[in-house]
């Protein structure tokens, strides 16, 4: 695999994701180069503008392990991660894995579970692996998530903080569709079907966890010329000393 079978993989994980989602090819193309930049990605956008969809729409194309976690204030860090539980039969403690073991986690609401249990799938996202009764376990080297949040809920919802907003490579406001997208969706569902129900648009996986992996070698093999670095150093820089930035970049 070469760079440009990276490229023509990505053109057609974008136009499986086109199946189902009209319009969002900003946000596609984001959730991409977080992929292959290894990092992943923060959408914030009202209800109704498809990040769920989207999530699960890519995680299709790409044909690797998807899970999802509801984020409800009463969730605890333990759902998340998983535990050690006692097996009276066998005398033993037996390791039950939380939905956080996958590829790519949609972790849907962020902001409306309290500090501690964000704190532990932000954890997991640095390491990409978590730790519970003295041993270590690592989700992968592809582990990706993303992660939504709506911004116009103020009541029983916990801001991410600075900090911890750095975790992800990206955040991303998701906004509606134009006028022709939204002509496009109606027509597109006119019919009375489940739009949530993805197993009718046929998208089919266009890689696997190997594939994947051998992609994202290609991508982490790419020279960068010294002008290249020197210029990516000097934007970085200059975010720091502006004085219209609340923080620079890090």
């Amino acid at each position: 695999m070469n760079v440009d079978d990276v490229k023509a993989l990505a053109t057609r994980i974008r136009e499986e994701v086109a199946k189902a989602i009209t319009g969002q090819h900003d946000t596609v193309d984001l959730m991409l180069t977080a992929l292959f930049a290894g990092g992943h990605i923060l959408l914030e956008g009202p209800p109704g503008t498809a990040k769920t969809m989207t999530a699960r729409c890519f995680a299709q194309a790409l044909g690797i392990a998807y899970g999802r976690i509801q984020f409800t204030p009463d969730l605890m860090p333990g759902d998340i991660v998983g535990s050690n539980i006692y097996n009276f039969q066998t005398g033993q403690f037996t390791l039950t894995r939380g939905p956080i073991f996958c590829d790519l986690l949609l972790a849907d609401e962020i902001n409306r579970t309290p500090p501690k249990t964000q704190a532990a799938l932000l954890e997991a996202m640095q390491e990409h692996a978590v730790t519970f009764d003295g041993t270590t376990h690592s989700l992968g080297r592809n582990f990706m998530v993303v992660a939504t949040q709506n911004p116009i809920e103020h009541q029983g919802v916990y801001p991410l903080p600075e900090a911890q907003l750095d975790r992800f490579l990206f955040k991303h406001r998701v906004s509606y569709p134009g006028p022709e997208e939204e002509r496009a969706i109606i027509v597109h569902h006119g019919g009375g079907s489940a739009s949530h129900d993805i197993a009718q648009y046929g998208i089919k996986a266009q890689t696997n966890r190997e594939t994947l992996q051998e992609a994202l070698e290609v991508v982490g093999s790419v020279t960068l010329v010294d002008d290249v670095v020197g210029y990516i150093a000097a934007l970085v820089r200059a975010t720091r000393e502006n004085a219209d930035l609340e923080v620079g970049a890090s």
